[in-house]
């Protein structure tokens, strides 16, 4: 779909939210290369069904392992993952768009961190009919040790970016995100949560599209102080071997759940990207539980959903 082609009245223009997404991937990496000290590795794509460019960085001064994520691909039969909220629109093509990142830092007081922020429009059969869209996306923070300054930080600049569009959309997408990243099998948090919204399109395509521009805009300002206070934070082997183990929550949710891989995946996406997510070093014990009274036992007090803003 180019740009303006076929408007209608608050129409989608599928032009304007690349060249945001676009834009969005370029700040992110030129801020977290700044704050890194090294520089992330850029892999433009291209198949049959898009492209894209995956920017990654490894064994950096700060994070181990990150991925700065753009893609745009086409398709003609949505996958279940895209239809499965709406069986109306099975089979349709599609075009789908966003950015993705995730950072693994390696000091483990630095939590990792998610953002995603994602386009989607169904073209109707009917030339006549209008095109179904929506967006998605949002930000999350899964923190190893438990600092409430961090966690209060991330969540009242979530809450500051959704002001402008109405008082209720912070409590409902912080909601929406506290039951998400929820891992059913083990009854537990993934993390302390953030916000995360889908479907999204009831205001009209210019304030939606609004919306999910100051999500994206707001993740530099949530998330890098947080880096700077605690990145020369000192930490041993018991701290590392901890990190490793709440990894393996991350990688289980990310397999299981996640919206965004399984669509990537069932689209045909491109797997090397998909799955750059993952942490480099993850670990599985069976039945373990932390020492009461430990930080590592804190930890999990600070995972039960609370207004953190």
């Amino acid at each position: 779909m180019s740009a303006g082609a076929g408007r209608r009245d608050d129409a989608p223009d599928a032009g304007a939210v690349r060249e945001y997404l676009s834009g969005l991937q370029r700040r992110i990496v030129s801020d977290l290369e700044s704050l890194d000290g090294h520089p992330f590795r850029a892999d433009a794509w291209q198949r049959p069904e898009g492209g894209g460019l995956t920017c990654v960085i490894e064994e950096g001064g700060v994070f181990e392992r990150g991925g700065v994520l753009f893609s745009h691909v086409h398709g003609a039969a949505l996958p279940a993952s895209a239809s499965a909220h709406r069986a109306e629109l099975a089979g349709r093509p599609f075009e789908a768009m966003g950015v993705s990142l995730v950072l693994h830092p390696r000091n483990p007081h630095v939590p990792t961190v998610h953002l995603n922020v994602r386009f989607l429009v169904a073209p109707a059969a009917s030339g006549d009919a209008p095109a179904v869209w929506w967006f998605g996306g949002g930000m999350d923070l899964t923190p190893f040790y438990p600092f409430e300054k961090d966690v209060v930080r991330f969540h009242g600049t979530c809450r500051q970016a959704l002001e402008p569009f109405g008082a209720q959309l912070y409590p409902r997408f912080k909601q929406w995100c506290d039951e998400y990243f929820h891992l059913k099998h083990r009854g537990e948090a993934r993390g302390v949560g953030g916000i995360f919204f889908d479907d999204f399109n009831a205001p009209g395509f210019e304030r939606s599209f609004a919306m999910t521009r100051a999500v994206g805009d707001a993740f530099l300002d949530a998330y890098v102080p947080i880096v700077q206070r605690r990145r020369d934070e000192p930490y041993g082997e018991r701290e590392r071997d901890f990190q490793a183990y709440r990894r393996g929550r991350y990688v289980e949710f990310n397999l299981v759940y996640d919206r965004g891989t399984l669509f990537g995946l069932q689209s045909g996406g491109r797997t090397e990207s998909i799955l750059c997510s993952m942490p480099p070093l993850a670990r599985w014990r069976y039945d373990w539980r932390p020492e009461p009274g430990t930080p590592e036992a804190r930890l999990y007090e600070f995972l039960v959903p609370r207004d953190w803003a």
